[in-house]
């Protein structure tokens, strides 16, 4: 069996992520070792998001390691992984999903709605933003950077009255239990690929990517090629106010889309449903733009020291 070297970022929930993807590789009987590798979004932890414009800011340097051969695979968020990858290398897997939807967490409140008007809310991602100001535009929407830990220990000593964060990596993490709400993804749409892993390979190393098939969950693969398809039709990525989460009922593929001004203003929602993941998704990025998304992502490129790519 195969000795598989992982490079994999360094944070909590990275580790937790590389070491699970170990623990299945070890029941097929493989060997497996995590490398660590610091990446330009670790290095950047003060900024926000939305004004670092750095393609691939979570990927670039476990692709060159991968490049290098001083890594076998690489294992991802998925929703960190720009839409287009670069042409060395290929998506060996996606793993079955985890909860794809947003959580609310707070001391003193036990949901968005009970917030007094003014309070402060933390988040890191300026979809979660767009969408908090079109729910609640009285409220202060302050940054909010650092792995979950940091995320956390900031809503503890507080800074923040509440914060938005991922309830994939929160459950991940053995930290479910500080959940108070979970958003229906109607009220808040999740990002394209939020709550699934992603293993990338060196393109043509069969091998390798023979080793981790196993891994990957149809039904998980195919609603993320669809959100991630919209994602690529609209141009955008993480640092842009867009919204899509895909789910499958039958053979049936249905996706639900949203894009909006960082204010809040202007959201526009996209529904369809199909068979082909592909198609869907660049259907109904296609429908957005003829209804105004290109005007809205040009005005937010237009305003950052470099347009946005791909996470």
């Amino acid at each position: 069996m195969a000795r598989l070297r992982i490079g994999s970022r360094g944070s909590q929930l990275a580790l937790w992520q590389a070491n699970h993807v170990a623990e299945q590789l070890r029941t097929r009987g493989h060997e497996s070792q995590i490398e660590v590798i610091k990446t330009t979004g670790d290095q950047l932890t003060e900024i926000a998001f939305a004004k670092v414009g750095t393609k691939g800011m979570f990927t670039k340097e476990i692709e060159e390691a991968l490049t290098e051969k001083r890594v076998d695979i690489a294992v991802h968020s998925l929703k960190d992984l720009p839409t287009e990858l670069p042409p060395d290398f290929e998506l060996a897997a996606v793993l079955k999903r985890e909860d794809a939807r947003d959580a609310f967490l707070s001391q003193q409140y036990s949901a968005l709605e009970e917030l007094p008007q003014g309070v402060s809310v933390g988040t890191s991602s300026l979809r979660r933003e767009a969408q908090l100001r079109a729910l609640r535009p009285d409220l202060k929407i302050r940054p909010l950077r650092g792995n979950v830990d940091t995320r956390l220990r900031k809503l503890e000593a507080g800074e923040f009255d509440a914060v938005i964060l991922a309830a994939a990596g929160l459950k991940r993490l053995g930290k479910g239990a500080v959940i108070r709400q979970i958003f229906e993804c109607e009220q808040m749409c999740p990002a394209a690929g939020q709550g699934a892993l992603a293993i990338e390979v060196r393109r043509g190393d069969h091998a390798v990517r023979q080793a981790v098939a196993f891994l990957n969950d149809p039904a998980t693969r195919a609603c993320t090629e669809c959100e991630r398809g919209l994602l690529q039709t609209l141009g955008g990525g993480c640092q842009v106010p867009i919204g899509a989460h895909a789910w499958m009922e039958g053979e049936k593929l249905f996706l639900l889309a949203k894009v909006a001004r960082p204010d809040g203003s202007g959201m526009l929602t996209e529904r369809g449903e199909g068979i082909d993941p592909n198609t869907l998704g660049r259907e109904v990025g296609e429908r957005l733009l003829t209804r105004g998304a290109g005007e809205i992502l040009r005005a937010i490129y237009g305003a950052t020291a470099a347009a946005p790519q791909q996470p």
